[in-house]
């Protein structure tokens, strides 16, 4: 059953090899549940190629290079509100690379991406444990195994 807290929009802006709604959707809502989130959530989720992924990391983290998930955060009140933007060729590329299952690897991407939206991260020790160990936890509910084990 779909929370009716959760608004989400899924873009495809570049859509080789993407996960359809579907998926995306029961990954945001199960990471929901599992990190316990009671607040309404406003997410948008946006499949881009390259060139839009290197634009958004330089300008925004000074890194000039295309970075596989980008969580973006907007201050609200009353609700958890965050873009996160998935390049696809960089998540093919490590998948490949990884010897991943790739539509597992979305999975975790999305799960990560949207952790960060709920406010975690992984900035130091404790919280990188954390956050592997929660991600670990829903990806479990999927028969997805751990990606840090």
């Amino acid at each position: 059953m779909t929370s009716p807290a959760l608004h989400l929009v899924v873009q495809y802006a570049n859509a080789a090899l993407c996960p359809d709604r579907a998926h995306v959707r029961r990954w945001v809502e199960a990471t929901r549940n599992e990190s316990r989130m009671e607040s309404p959530v406003h997410l948008l989720v946006r499949f881009v190629a390259v060139p839009e992924a290197r634009l958004l990391n330089r300008q925004y983290r000074h890194r000039d290079y295309a970075t596989n998930v980008l969580t973006f955060c907007y201050p609200e009140p009353a609700h958890i509100e965050a873009d996160i933007v998935v390049c696809t060729s960089v998540v093919e590329r490590e998948a490949r690379h990884q010897k991943k299952i790739l539509i597992n690897h979305y999975a975790h991407l999305i799960v990560h991406g949207v952790l960060h939206a709920f406010g975690m991260d992984h900035n130091n020790a404790r919280a990188a444990h954390a956050m592997e160990r929660l991600e670990g936890t829903i990806l479990a509910r999927f028969g997805i195994d751990d990606p840090y084990s």
